[in-house]
């Protein structure tokens, strides 16, 4: 008899550990669904410019307009070429990366300043620090546009680089990282008599090659994307970025009609740096949200 009990509860586990097995796989293909549906709304909109971008004139009236064209290259010649395109990707691409190399060494030192040096006041001044987040760039413009005229910086890439040198976003995801460096390493450094910049070069920065890659990312695609500040400050179209470079494909209306072929050609080939990095660094760039969030 007990033979038979034992028995008869084995098999109602066995039922009940396929049931549970089977509820999770539900849940995993619900999830997976949604994902799925998540995934084809943010590409949907990028594969429309893609298709667009090789077609004539770039008019779509039915579904069969969405699909690829024939006029791939000449499109995408003519924004790179007759419209001067690839010359606005460039000075973007400079814009970007100084302000990326000038971030990075200016937070590194605040950062490395208020987590392991006896700063007066230093949570004040960390507070003060984030405090600026809630005065953003465009709320500056009036008084940065006239400084940078007084400097005679207007239409040089020094004016739309230098006011983004400063991060406060940078100086908390770096000061949180250096938060979880293990205290032995910092104290057996200084018995080892290691100086600042040995440390901050020898030990700090190897440990931090991963966030200081997703940081980098981060303010790429954030100094790439800028579109107001150039646009006020630049007057010459020859040092202007390439988010101004698809206004003024825009605005070239050819036989009273706008070539959305050549806007979305444009759009396509603004949207390769930052996307291509993002792929590339995408293990880098999780951790640094993973830390953002702790």
């Amino acid at each position: 008899m007990v033979g038979v009990l034992q028995y008869a509860k084995r098999r109602v586990d066995a039922l009940r550990g396929n049931y549970e097995t089977q509820r999770i796989h539900e849940d995993d293909l619900g999830t997976h669904f949604q994902l799925l549906l998540l995934v084809v709304a943010v590409v949907f909109p990028i594969a429309v410019a893609l298709a667009v971008s090789t077609k004539q004139s770039g008019v779509v009236t039915s579904v069969v307009d969405l699909l690829p064209g024939g006029y791939a290259v000449e499109n995408y010649r003519e924004v790179l070429v007759d419209y001067q395109f690839g010359r606005f990707m460039w000075n973007s691409l400079a814009m970007s990366v100084v302000i990326v190399v000038g971030k990075l060494i200016i937070s590194v030192f605040a950062a490395m300043a208020i987590v392991y040096y006896q700063v007066p006041y230093k949570d004040l001044v960390f507070l003060f620090i984030l405090f600026t987040l809630l005065l953003p760039v465009p709320v500056r413009f009036i008084p940065l546009f006239q400084l940078m005229n007084d400097l005679g910086w207007s239409n040089t890439i020094l004016a739309i680089t230098v006011p983004y040198l400063a991060s406060a976003t940078t100086v908390f995801i770096l000061r949180q990282h250096f938060l979880s460096i293990p205290t032995s390493i910092v104290e057996t450094a200084k018995l080892d008599g290691v100086g600042p910049l040995k440390f901050m070069l020898f030990v700090l920065l190897p440990m931090s090659k991963g966030v200081l890659v997703g940081v980098s990312i981060i303010m790429f695609v954030y100094a790439w994307n800028q579109y107001l500040w150039p646009l006020i400050i630049i007057d010459s179209e020859a040092n202007q970025v390439a988010q101004v470079g698809l206004q003024l494909l825009q605005g070239d209306v050819q036989g009273g009609q706008l070539s959305w072929s050549l806007v979305m050609a444009g759009s396509t080939l603004t949207l390769l740096p930052p996307l291509l990095l993002m792929i590339v660094f995408r293990k880098p760039l999780l951790e640094t949200f993973s830390i953002q969030q702790k």
